[in-house]
């Protein structure tokens, strides 16, 4: 089951360049977007943006550290950076018809790209090393895997 209140999405570098993907459907049908979706039920944040990225557009990357957050009042969505690990960037032909990777600066210029997205890209040009970054620490009472803390 998907949960649309609880959103990710994920910047990806490749070669000093970002992973974005052109939407086919929804508000955002025709736009330019950071890869993300939703939240499936016991699925831990981290591993959602990693899946969703693989499933976007083939590319396989590691969540690093948390570099946003958007809340709305009954919706939240983490922003993740990234490590790239492997994979040519490919459409699904599905929830997107293009996958492109264009520099940030160029990326915020562009008119097809999203508010959000626009929003994000221009905060980490300023700023892509200002995260929370994933501790080691599990709480005692949790299973690994199933718990994870930033910035602490």
């Amino acid at each position: 089951m998907n949960n649309k209140y609880f959103t990710v999405c994920g910047i990806v570098e490749i070669g000093g360049r970002i992973l974005l993907v052109r939407h086919t459907y929804g508000t955002a049908k025709g736009r330019i977007l950071v890869p993300g979706g939703y939240v499936q039920e016991n699925e831990m944040p981290s591993r959602a943006v990693e899946r969703e990225i693989r499933e976007e557009t083939g590319v396989e990357a590691r969540a690093r550290s948390v570099f946003a957050v958007q809340f709305k009042p009954l919706q939240w969505c983490i922003v993740f950076t990234t490590e790239y690990i492997s994979g040519r960037p490919e459409t699904d032909n599905n929830e997107n018809s293009e996958v492109l990777l264009l520099d940030a600066e160029e990326a915020v210029k562009r008119r097809d790209i999203t508010n959000m997205s626009r929003e994000i890209l221009r905060s980490y040009i300023r700023s892509k090393n200002d995260t929370l970054s994933k501790s080691d620490y599990t709480a005692p009472s949790s299973l690994p895997g199933e718990y994870e803390i930033y910035g602490v």
